[in-house]
């Protein structure tokens, strides 16, 4: 069967035709010449092979072709403005999905007050947070299973993917009450790692970079436990067991036992936290918007916000 092809315009000025049933007021509305919409109609009947209008001097009436012709034409609009009605709500992000991949304790504490924000803006996009380790965060952005990620820039760069550092977030002593750390005073890392403490494993940014101080500054580390998920990490220092140093972002996730926070220096360590995405690639409307959320917020504030919260001294 041979294919006909017609674009929209055309068929527009077909149905608008069999409308009014005049070539002159169709014209008029259409904002074009008559003699443009006679070689429109013209170009339809030569491509459908068929005669669509029987003509007098003044109207025009759908022949019993032309009427099976308007049906379809009909049709074929309606699908188109709701395709393309579709398209412009994804493009408003009014509708659509976001898919971000992030650290425990970035999607623990910064983004659910982000997230809160960006779907009250966007009630109808359809946000997927998934929280893993660096390398998992690295791996769902580069192979496109998420949109954007939020990790530590203790990953190695890749040519695939792009980095924005967006805060640096201070690490800081974890104890028990009534323990080490029950003095309420700023402690130094020495003081820290003579006691017992908790590290995460060696396959997260907090290890790596405090693997990579013990090791500039020629420290000693030697924890007495190693622990995957923070939560386990907060379990054990709530019993006495351990004190530890982490990142004040990772607070929320330790637990609802009673701790207590210092601040650590000698050195100050810093982990930084920042945007991943892949590079080259157009982001889709949801992420931009997202993105435009998270770019013009203060936070560090909202960082300072979370350790005023959980009562870092």
């Amino acid at each position: 069967m041979k294919r006909i092809n017609l674009d929209t315009e055309e068929i527009r000025s077909f149905c608008l035709l069999a409308e009014t049933g005049s070539f002159r007021k169709t014209a008029q509305r259409l904002g074009i010449s008559g003699s443009t919409l006679s070689r429109q109609i013209s170009r339809i009947e030569d491509r459908t092979q068929s005669r669509l209008f029987d003509r007098d001097t003044r109207n025009v009436a759908l022949t019993e072709q032309g009427k099976m012709f308007l049906r379809l034409a009909e049709r074929i609009l309606n699908t188109t403005d709701s395709a393309l009605e579709e398209f412009d709500t994804y493009l408003n992000t009014k509708r659509g999905k976001l898919t971000i991949a992030g650290l425990p304790s970035v999607t623990a504490g910064l983004l659910p007050p982000l997230i809160s924000e960006f779907m009250q803006a966007h009630p109808n996009v359809d946000v997927q947070l998934n929280d893993m380790l660096s390398e998992g965060v690295l791996r769902e952005v580069e192979m496109g299973r998420a949109d954007i990620g939020f990790t530590a820039d203790v990953v190695e760069n890749t040519d695939n993917l792009s980095f924005q550092r967006l805060l640096s977030d201070r690490f800081i002593a974890v104890g028990a009450p009534g323990g080490f750390l029950d003095e309420n005073r700023t402690y130094k890392w020495e003081e820290i790692l003579s006691q017992p403490m908790v590290a995460m494993s060696r396959e997260t940014s907090v290890r790596s970079i405090v693997d990579a101080a013990c090791t500039q500054h020629s420290f000693a580390f030697h924890p007495r436990f190693e622990v995957a998920h923070l939560a386990t990490a907060g379990a054990l220092v709530s019993q006495g067991l351990c004190i530890t140093a982490l990142p004040s972002l990772t607070l929320p996730v330790l637990g609802r036992a009673p701790l207590v926070f210092r601040q650590l220096e000698s050195p100050v360590l810093l982990r930084h936290i920042g945007l991943i995405w892949r590079s080259g690639r157009t982001l889709p409307p949801a992420a931009q918007a997202f993105l435009h959320l998270v770019r013009s917020r203060n936070l560090k504030s909202l960082v300072a916000q979370l350790a005023t919260e959980n009562e870092v001294a």
